[in-house]
């Protein structure tokens, strides 16, 4: 999933930065694009634009993409842990993931 400018703003804005440089923003795609694959792999799809579940979702990918972004060094001092306020976003947003007929036994 490609990044839109207007997706891109609200990332540098809660990223805050500023006046980016071509290689902050290449970074900040990349990374953009780790946190979708990632919700992705954990079964949590995109939902539609304008919802709740959409803002969940964004605040989530803001998240990572701003720990990654912060975190780019090889080494980190001192101890990491999830946010817990993530980690029960991404659990509501699992939780909450849409059922498909497929998932029911039905068809398609």
């Amino acid at each position: 999933m490609s990044m839109t400018e207007e997706r891109r703003a609200g990332l540098l804005a809660y990223c805050r930065i500023e006046e980016p440089t071509e290689e902050e923003l290449l970074t900040l795609e990349t990374l953009y694009e780790a946190a979708v694959g990632y919700l992705e792999g954990a079964g949590v799809s995109l939902p539609p634009e304008g919802t709740a579940r959409r803002a969940q979702y964004d605040l989530c990918v803001n998240f990572m993409v701003l720990r990654d972004f912060d975190l780019r060094d090889a080494e980190v001092s001192g101890t990491l842990q999830d946010n817990p306020a993530f980690r029960r976003l991404i659990t509501q947003l699992k939780l909450t993931e849409p059922v498909s007929n497929l998932d029911t036994g039905g068809e398609g």
